[in-house]
């Protein structure tokens, strides 16, 4: 958490409020938070950039800002972004902060301290790695057809590896086996057709009712005005051990899965 659905809640949220918004300084009191560069070269590099255009990959937010400078922000696990006056009292887990020229501040809240910021003229360096985005055209039955022919891993952590599909969590990918009808301990090269098919349309499936609920505020993550998502009042089975499946009434099962939490449902998921 936050996974792609609350990642692009959050950019939508952003937009109005900071686009065209000229960034004038960076206050940081977790020195972990910037990945790169160090910070007095993030103050420096940042100090007078235009934002000029606020996009996603995967979990990232993307700030395209002038001067060919990149802002790039991961909010990890606990991480959420929010826009203030900037006389309002900071709270405590509020860990880096971003100045604007219209007074205001973008503060990036962060209970665990796992969230990390990029500036950098080369964003590909640090998205490059990532998989397809899945909810683009380009991500066609085929695309997952190609990527899941040959491997050997287990269908839930490979939902979850990065290179694999972009942007997809824990939440999602329990979701997106359930709708696909598909238990998390399937090797991925046994899939036929038609289960690739379902998977496909599962998880797009997922992901685009995360979107239109405004994600999932089952931890710590809230919209950038502190309101909730509400996805967590729609998922089929994530967290919802011990409760009736809502297909076949059959109590919904967890097990651990590469040191992540797994809920299934162990009559509709083969």
């Amino acid at each position: 958490m936050p996974e792609l659905p609350e990642v692009e809640t959050t950019v939508r949220a952003l937009r109005p409020l900071l686009v065209n918004q000229a960034i004038t300084y960076v206050h940081n009191n977790w020195p972990r938070h910037i990945a790169t560069p160090s910070l007095a070269e993030t103050q420096y590099r940042l100090h007078g950039r235009h934002i000029q255009a606020i996009n996603r990959r995967a979990k990232y937010l993307v700030f395209t800002l002038s001067g060919g400078e990149t802002l790039l922000i991961h909010l990890k696990m606990s991480g959420r972004l929010l826009v203030v006056d900037r006389h309002e009292t900071a709270d405590k887990h509020v860990h880096t902060v971003f100045g604007l020229k219209n007074g205001q501040e973008l503060r990036f809240w962060d209970q665990r301290k796992f969230g990390r910021v990029y500036v950098t003229r080369h964003p590909e360096q640090v998205l490059g790695r990532l998989g397809p985005e899945p909810l683009e055209t380009a991500f066609t039955i085929q695309v997952l057809a190609q990527r899941l022919h040959g491997r050997s891993r287990l269908l839930k952590p490979l939902l979850l590896d990065q290179a694999f599909v972009a942007g997809i969590g824990n939440i999602y990918a329990d979701e997106s086996l359930f709708y696909a009808r598909l238990h998390p301990q399937r090797l991925a090269n046994t899939l036929t057709s038609a289960e690739v098919t379902a998977l496909h349309t599962a998880i797009q499936k997922a992901l685009t009712l995360g979107i239109e609920r405004e994600g999932a505020s089952i931890d710590l993550y809230v919209k950038p005005d502190g309101s909730k998502g509400d996805m967590q009042n729609a998922v089929a089975v994530f967290r919802r051990t011990g409760l009736p499946c809502k297909e076949c009434g059959t109590p919904i099962e967890r097990m651990v899965l590469g040191g992540r939490s797994t809920h299934f449902c162990p009559n509709c998921q083969t």
